[in-house]
Order: C-alpha cells, then sequence, then structure tokens
C-alpha cells in the first residue's frame, strides 16, 4: 500500500559458504512513484575493519626478530644454522628442530616457567609466554591460523570482544598447562588460537536458530577441533595449553559472542509506524542461561586455576592418566621431557661435559665459554 512503513528485511546467509548474517532496515521509504527504498545495514550486525588480529600478527613476528637477535647464535654457541644470517641465525637442529633460539633466551624473553611463576613472583609470564615461539615453523603455523580464524571473528563481532578473548583464552592456556608442566617452559599463541577455535563452537550454538546449514556446520567444526587436539599428543607440544585455551574460548563465546534474536532486532529498528502483535525479548532464554553459566565457569575456573598455582599445585599428583593428554608414548617416540643438566669440567683449553641423563660424555676446545654456551652444548648432547 503506497505510504505504508515497509517491515525490516533480513537476509540469512549459511556460514558455510563464507557468508554472514546482513539484516538490513530501510533508510527511506517510498511512496507512490518515490525513489526506491534504500537499505543499510544496522549496528548490531554491521561489519567491522579487521585491524587489530592483524596488528597481532605483526607483534608476533617483530617479538620473534627481537628473540633472536638476543639469541645471538654465533656468540652464544659452537655451530648454528644458516649462519650466514649473522646473529639471527638458528641453533642447531639437535637442540632445537624448529628454527628458533634456545630455551635459555625463550626463558630470559619471557616464557612461563612455573618455578619463576610462583617463587619469583613473575605473573606476568603468564601472558607474555604467548608472544614467543619457539621457531620459524611454530610462528609460521600459528600466524596462519591467527589470520584465517582472527580476521574472520574481527569482522563479525569487532575488535573489542576478540581481543578480549583473545588475551582471556590465551591466559586460560597458560595457566592450565603450569598447573600440570612443572619442569619445562613453554612459549606460544596455541592457547589463545584454540581459545578463538573454541568460540566459533560456543558462537554457532548460542546462536543457534539464525543459522543456516547449522548441522554442516556444526560438524566441521568438532572434527576440526578434534584433529588440532589430536596433534597435541606429539611429544614436544603443550596440549595443556590448547585445551586449556579451548575450554576458556568455548565459554567466553557464550559470554561475549552473544547475538539478539531477530524478532527483537525487527523491532528495535523498525520505524513508529511498524506494528507488532507482541514484544519481543532480546534474547531467547536458552542464551541467557547459557551466558550465565558460562560466566560463572569462567570466574570458578580462573579464581581456583590461579589458587592451585600460587600454592604450587601439581594436578598430575591428583590425576595419575592427565600426562596423556599432552603426549601419548608410541614406538616411535618418547614423552620423556625431563630438563636436562650436565656436569662440567674445565681443563685449559679443553670444556668436558658429561649429560647426567644419559651419562654421556664429550670434550669442546673452548676456553672461558659463556653459561649461556655451555647449556646449549649440554643441551645438544642430551638429546
Amino acid at each position: 500500500m503506497a505510504g505504508s512503513v515497509p517491515e525490516i528485511q533480513i537476509q540469512v546467509n549459511s556460514k558455510k559458504g563464507g557468508n554472514s548474517i546482513h539484516p538490513v532496515e530501510p533508510a527511506r521509504t517510498s511512496a507512490g512513484g518515490g525513489p526506491p527504498v534504500v537499505y543499510r545495514e544496522i549496528k548490531h550486525f554491521k561489519k567491522w575493519f579487521p585491524w587489530l588480529i592483524p596488528s597481532f600478527v605483526i607483534a608476533n613476528v617483530v617479538t620473534f626478530f627481537v628473540t633472536m637477535y638476543v639469541n645471538n647464535c654465533p656468540h652464544n654457541s659452537v655451530s648454528c644454522v644458516a649462519g650466514f644470517l649473522g646473529r639471527f641465525s638458528f641453533q642447531p637442529f639437535s637442540e632445537n628442530p624448529l628454527l628458533g633460539p634456545s630455551s635459555n633466551t625463550l626463558e630470559k624473553m619471557g616464557a612461563l616457567d612455573v618455578n619463576k611463576v610462583v617463587h619469583g613472583h613473575e605473573g606476568w609470564r603468564l601472558i607474555t609466554c604467548m608472544w614467543l615461539h619457539g621457531g620459524v615453523f611454530h610462528l609460521l603455523a600459528n600466524m596462519l591460523s591467527l589470520i584465517v580464524i582472527g580476521i574472520r571473528l574481527e569482522r563479525e563481532f569487532g575488535f573489542v570482544r576478540i581481543g578480549l578473548l583473545y588475551i582471556i583464552a590465551g591466559l586460560g592456556g597458560s595457566l592450565f598447562s603450569a598447573l600440570f608442566i612443572k619442569s619445562n617452559i613453554s612459549v606460544g599463541a596455541s592457547g589463545a588460537l584454540f581459545g578463538l577455535l573454541g568460540s566459533m563452537l560456543s558462537e554457532l550454538i548460542i546462536n543457534w536458530t539464525i543459522y543456516a546449514n547449522k548441522l554442516a556446520v556444526l560438524v566441521t567444526l568438532v572434527v576440526i577441533i578434534v584433529i588440532n587436539l589430536a596433534v597435541g599428543i606429539l611429544p614436544h607440544v603443550d596440549n595443556f595449553a590448547h585445551i586449556g585455551g579451548f575450554m576458556s574460548g568455548f565459554l567466553l563465546g557464550f559470554v561475549f559472542l552473544i547475538r539478539p534474536q531477530f524478532g527483537w532486532v525487527s523491532q528495535r529498528y523498525a520505524s513508529s509506524g511498524y506494528s507488532s502483535t507482541s514484544a519481543k525479548p532480546k534474547f531467547k532464554v536458552y542464551q541467557m542461561v547459557l551466558w550465565v553459566i558460562s560466566l560463572v565457569l569462567l570466574i570458578i575456573g580462573f579464581t581456583s586455576g590461579l589458587v592451585m598455582l600460587l600454592r604450587g599445585v601439581d594436578l598430575n599428583d591428583h590425576c595419575s592418566w592427565c600426562h596423556y593428554m599432552s603426549c601419548v608414548p608410541t614406538s616411535r617416540w618418547s614423552c620423556n621431557s625431563e630438563p636436562v643438566s650436565c656436569m662440567s669440567e674445565q681443563t685449559d683449553n679443553q670444556l668436558t661435559l658429561t649429560c647426567s641423563n644419559s651419562n654421556k660424555t664429550r670434550s669442546y676446545s673452548l676456553s672461558n665459554p659463556s653459561t649461556s654456551k655451555i647449556q646449549g652444548l649440554c643441551s645438544q648432547l642430551c638429546r
């Protein structure tokens, strides 16, 4: 009818095809032969320009270059990989197969060391370890995943919510890791990445009614999550950080990524001439229930985790099988990750090291070697 107010037009597309939700509202009405109705995107479903996730990627890459500069392999090791890179060259493969710095350098830069967190009051390591990586391969894998997952989420939900989710989930991964891994250091953005992955699953669940092809999307997400968690059973992978980050992100998704239902959106953005038989609530009952339960579990989980960590609790003492969540021993590899140590003896220009773990002995032609160089040689000898 001429002069009537058109209803809100809402388009819903499948996530599977890379599409998203685009509710739109009339910017002006048309009467008779007037100009056509122009539609614009409403603020509750608008697209954001992703800048924070690319900034995180740049920050991680810059931090890696700084770490390699501090590492200075030629000065602290007998041999280096890609020596033409000078002080940016990598530790020997026998010490670090990921093409990266020494563990001593990572610890100096802020790696997660539970002993220093608990007894050295260096709680900041729970956050700084998220920005460090063990090597080029480690960095590339994490940054490619962050770009693929993070940019999509930031475009849909904005930099504030995704930024908070990334940091808090990363903290949750570090905290869960610290409750199980007591004798080794841990680095990487994997906990935060798994948090983003977990939030994608919870976002699908809490906004279930607004998506098409929801079952196909759910199955795809679950398969991706299971495969990624399964990779964590390999040795030298901190799967506890993955699991902790995923659980944190899954709960945070219910809190941060909740969307209003379309009935409320239609009423909220319709003009005064739009009539409705009954007022629609902003969120469905199941959405609010999930929101409250998740918020309570997050508060309880982080509070109890921090208390246990600061008290020096080792959850391995209360769970005899939990170590299998991070590494499953097979005939091809061992899950023994005890820290290495060596006995050193200096005679004139000769350094003799004996590995305390395997009793291997080797001599090196060195005079007055630095502590970091001795640690690097010990690590190569014992592996």
